[in-house]
């Protein structure tokens, strides 16, 4: 497959490494050289330097054969001409990084005619997570898929949870009223994700990821020792995009939403744009500031402003007051694996969001969703069971499926299945999979 990716900055870097493990032929452009310098020191792909809303240059790398061209510069108005111009030179299929959410809720304009196959803003998938984030309080990653019907959700085991020094096995026998199945652990001075198996121990301090249907979610408190947080008073720190966006879609939850923005000028229009928030202008690094705005009687606290250093100390501080539940925005994607080890609930970053939604475009089968859950070096995908797949032509227990993956639950007729070693997979059903890299090409064949 070949792929082409217009803008080297975070985005495009974090596609391009997830990329280059898999022998794809992927070529990037961007005007930064230090960024093409860093790339190939650090990945096996080609760079070129330049305009990539250029014709010769797109010629140049052989835009006419390219399957996929990902245009992800930071400049939406760029990635909208890029993807027009590599669709009408021969592209299979674009996708351009937006930051006007105005373009996703459109029904006017067909923008595929104009050559953008697919649109996507980091922005708004932030937005997206942190409200799911909240309604699953007690938890500090969750998935849904097919709207809910089958869940991922991550948590951290403490000393409370009942399956502390049980193997998957005993658990599962101690809890056999509850649907579950634990499809990875992240454990404390261990690199590499653990594929859980029935003599694998939970131990405390495991990060550890459940897949769960809809109707068991309450159940699974039972067994992580953890009560369900009701979140209604929320404060969100900076007036940024994602900032904005995240209090619209609280206070259309009937959440109670503060938001604090230190400058003047910006915390008047936010204030105009959003009726239902109240907003202050102060700097929320004043703990000052906090305390008159009742810090301690916040049930959530999110900090998106444009620092990442200021939303991780804010959050510490917002967690030292009593709140329960903290996130917080950076940048750098080397803070996302250290979230739990300084007492924040979720760090998120925006662009590690995007690039993992672009990424099912990239791969083979029927992908319905993708999703890279935080401090997991592994994917989950959704898979649709095409007509005389592989596999469909046993039982999950007979199948080759790699040791580096394991079946998360299927959606069969609108009813969510657990996956169990008897069952026989049909066409049609829609398949939750979690996969180590290493396992990707293997199971992706099995679906094919």
């Amino acid at each position: 497959m070949k792929i082409v990716i217009a803008g080297a900055g975070d985005v495009g870097f974090h596609l391009a490494k997830l990329l280059s493990y898999e022998s794809q032929d992927i070529f990037i452009i961007d005007f930064d050289g230090e960024k093409l310098d860093y790339i190939n020191n650090h990945l096996d792909v080609i760079t070129t330097k330049g305009d990539a809303t250029s014709i010769s240059l797109l010629k140049e790398v052989g835009i006419g054969n390219a399957d996929l061209l990902l245009a992800v510069t930071e400049s939406q108005n760029t990635n909208f001409t890029i993807s027009v111009i590599g669709k009408a030179l021969g592209a299979k299929k674009t996708i351009a990084r937006i930051n006007n959410p105005e373009f996703l809720k459109n029904d006017e304009i067909n923008f595929k005619d104009y050559g953008v196959d697919f649109m996507i803003s980091p922005e708004e998938l932030a937005a997206d997570e942190i409200k799911m984030l909240l309604k699953q309080s007690s938890f500090n990653d969750t998935v849904a898929f097919e709207n809910g019907l089958f869940n991922v959700m991550g948590t951290s085991l403490t000393h409370k949870s009942p399956i502390i020094n049980l193997t998957v096995k005993e658990s599962k026998e101690k809890f056999n009223m509850i649907d579950f199945i634990t499809i990875a652990i992240k454990r404390e001075n261990i690199a590499q994700t653990i594929i859980p198996r029935g003599d694998t121990v939970y131990k405390i301090k495991d990060q550890v990821y459940f897949s769960i249907p809809n109707y068991s979610i309450d159940k699974l408190y039972a067994i992580i020792g953890k009560k369900h947080i009701a979140i209604k008073n929320v404060m969100v720190l900076g007036g940024s995009s994602i900032g904005i966006k995240t209090a619209r879609n609280l206070c259309l939850d009937n959440f109670n939403v503060k938001l604090i923005e230190k400058d003047k000028n910006k915390a008047l229009f936010i204030a105009e744009e959003l009726p239902n928030t109240l907003v202050i202008n102060g700097d929320g690094r004043d703990i000052e500031l906090l305390e008159e705005e009742s810090i301690r009687e916040m049930d959530a606290f999110i900090a998106v402003t444009g620092d990442s250093e200021t939303n991780i100390m804010s959050c510490l501080v917002a967690k030292s007051k009593g709140v329960k539940k903290t996130i917080a925005l950076v940048e750098n994607m080397d803070y996302i694996n250290i979230s739990q080890t300084i007492g924040i609930d979720t760090l998120i970053n925006k662009k590690l969001i995007a690039a993992s939604n672009i990424f099912r475009h990239i791969r083979k089968g029927e992908i319905l969703a993708l999703a890279n859950l935080h401090n997991i070096d592994a994917e989950v995908f959704e898979f649709e069971v095409q007509p005389n797949a592989k596999v469909t032509k046993q039982l999950i227990k007979d199948l080759k499926f790699p040791r580096e993956a394991v079946f998360g639950g299927v959606i069969r007729n609108g009813k969510a299945l657990m996956s169990f070693g008897d069952m026989q997979i049909q066409s049609g059903d829609k398949v939750i999979v979690f996969c180590l890299p290493e396992a990707i090409a293997t199971v992706e064949e099995l679906f094919n």
